[in-house]
């Protein structure tokens, strides 16, 4: 099985949903959530690719980064890579239906373990969205981690106690999700939370709780403040405000904040290791990716989600031999323009 077949199967079984378009770059789609889309214009969607473009990288060759090492830790498990699996739901709504929810969040948990990265599962308007991620987390002996939306106080809680019980490395919470259109039309209330609300729900669990849709540096250290383990810089690939900066674009200035206090996990446009080095270089330790995890399951299942992440990692190691980067470590600013 290779990239092109995937694609091929995706596009059958995506029909009417998602194009499965030669550059997933937002344009066909925008408007269309519920779809894969962005919201409104779908601005925030392509931002989060252009800001990613601006960036050029420096070619390096006379080194010895000829066998680069892409092994990461992240919350204590060993990774061969730091491309994971983003919190991703609405088999139904968004993408037709070909696939259940359950069959879907079991490919992308397993895909990315049999990868050696780490995937996370979601929660939606659905409350069988989130029992199938925890499902498919506890399946796979606690190798993934539940992402909760931004509900009310005790609906978050009694989630992440859930979460606890299906052994998962990690929890967290997509406040990014406050304001999704399709939590409102079913009936599911979202909303903001402050900051004592955020240290409420993270004192509630032992597991590191991670806080998803960081996009300011005062909101950084607001989640840091209140205990988070990590944060993921994230606009929600665009499906939440129409307008918003590329991750990329706020990325440096949230690590200048916060870097060493927290693991810092960005995701938003990631289509080639290239971009997964660029987002390392400005400041994240690792990387999530979400709509080519869809192409992968939709167009080879568990295989397929597997065979993407290997593909972007493959490509992110060729990308540091090529700016001299043995290791992670090394990737910094000095191989950015």
């Amino acid at each position: 099985m290779n990239l092109k077949v995937i694609r091929e199967e995706a596009r059958k079984k995506l029909k009417g949903y998602c194009r499965v378009c030669p550059v997933c770059d937002g344009r066909a789609c925008s408007g269309e959530v519920p779809g894969m889309g962005g919201a409104g214009t779908g601005y925030g969607f392509r931002a989060n690719l252009e800001a990613l473009a601006k960036y050029r990288l420096n070619l390096r060759t006379l080194h010895d980064a000829k066998d680069p090492q892409t092994h990461c830790q992240i919350f204590g498990l060993s990774l061969k890579t730091p491309v994971l699996a983003a919190p991703i739901t609405g088999t139904t709504y968004n993408m037709g239906g070909a696939i259940s929810e359950r069959e879907f969040i079991g490919m992308v948990i397993s895909g990315s373990k049999s990868a050696g990265s780490l995937g996370f599962s979601g929660d939606g308007a659905d409350t069988t969205m989130y029992d199938a991620g925890v499902e498919a987390v506890a399946a796979e002996k606690g190798w993934g981690i539940p992402v909760i939306k931004p509900r009310e106080q005790h609906e978050v809680i009694e989630r992440v106690r859930r979460a606890e019980a299906s052994g998962a490395v990690a929890v967290g919470m997509d406040v990014d999700g406050a304001g999704l259109v399709t939590m409102a039309l079913k009936g599911q209330p979202v909303g903001p939370k402050n900051p004592g609300e955020l240290r409420e729900i993270i004192s509630a669990t032992r597991l590191p709780f991670i806080v998803k849709g960081i996009m300011t540096a005062d909101e950084a250290r607001f989640a840091v403040d209140a205990g988070a383990a990590a944060i993921v810089v994230s606009n929600h690939g665009g499906r939440i405000l129409d307008h918003t900066p590329g991750a990329a674009e706020v990325l440096p200035e949230i690590a200048a904040e916060v870097k060493g206090r927290v693991v810092i996990l960005a995701d938003g446009g990631v289509r080639s290791g290239v971009d997964v080095l660029k987002l390392l270089a400005l400041g994240a330790d690792a990387v999530l990716i979400g709509r080519p995890l869809v192409v992968g399951a939709f167009g080879g299942g568990v295989e397929g989600v597997r065979q993407v992440i290997v593909n972007l990692t493959e490509e992110l190691k060729q990308a540091m031999i090529l700016t001299g980067c043995t290791s992670l470590k090394d990737i910094t600013k000095k191989v950015i323009r």
